[in-house]
């Protein structure tokens, strides 16, 4: 049961995905690692000796670069939405999530989780095709794409870029399009999901293309 409960919470970031790329997220194999949740209050940084967290900020962030981060110090997720024309926030910060809701109807759910160390795989993009299995077996990896938000940087200015896996459906006639966007982060055992549903095709590309502009992913500052 305390698998099961772990999957609910997880899964409640994704929103509006229950058919993506010809799959479903649902309940996960009783077999999978379970996935401890993150606490309501952020871990306290911690200091790792010779680790140049501004070096590491300050450049993009591959899969192939997870190892560079300070281990087990958590990454973060800006509000950058909020302040988006058309953009109403409707949830900040609870449990690790915030949402967003557009004039035209679209939802935006982002949330962070620690102590995500039983996905961990020999690389992010392992462990982040292994989230995605976690949540639903039946996605295989070819379903997912590679895509990227921004990391860290200056708001209004070009900046570094962190690579996701992206699962994107477009919705059939009456039904609404979605995309779920997410990285785990091995190293600094933590994670990030992006879920993104909005009403037709045309307004899920603008909505992700707001998302990758204004939705930035923090790197740790130790």
């Amino acid at each position: 049961m305390k698998a099961q409960a772990a999957a609910v919470l997880v899964a409640g970031a994704l929103l509006g995905v229950s058919a993506l790329a010809g799959c479903s997220v649902g309940v996960p194999d009783p077999a999978a690692p379970k996935v401890e949740q993150t606490a309501t209050a952020l871990a306290t940084p911690t200091i790792t000796p010779g680790h140049d967290a501004a070096a590491v900020a300050a450049k993009d962030m591959p899969f192939s670069a997870g190892a560079t981060l300070a281990e087990g110090v958590p990454v973060g997720i800006s509000g950058g939405l909020k302040s988006a024309p058309g953009w109403t926030p409707v949830k900040e910060n609870v449990a690790g999530e915030s949402q967003y809701l557009k004039a035209d109807g679209c939802l935006v759910a982002a949330k962070v989780r620690t102590n995500q160390s039983p996905l961990v795989q020999p690389d992010d993009r392992e462990s982040t095709i292994g989230l995605f299995t976690y949540l639903d077996p039946t996605i295989l990896p070819a379903y997912l794409k590679t895509a990227t938000l921004r990391w860290g940087g200056e708001p209004d200015k070009r900046g570094p870029s962190v690579e996701v896996l992206v699962l994107e459906k477009p919705g059939l006639p009456g039904a609404k399009s979605t995309a779920v966007l997410a990285r785990v982060f091995g190293t600094a055992a933590s994670s990030v999901y992006v879920s993104i549903s909005c009403p037709d095709a045309a307004t899920l590309a603008a909505a992700r293309a707001e998302v990758a502009e204004r939705l930035v992913v923090v790197p740790p500052s130790s």
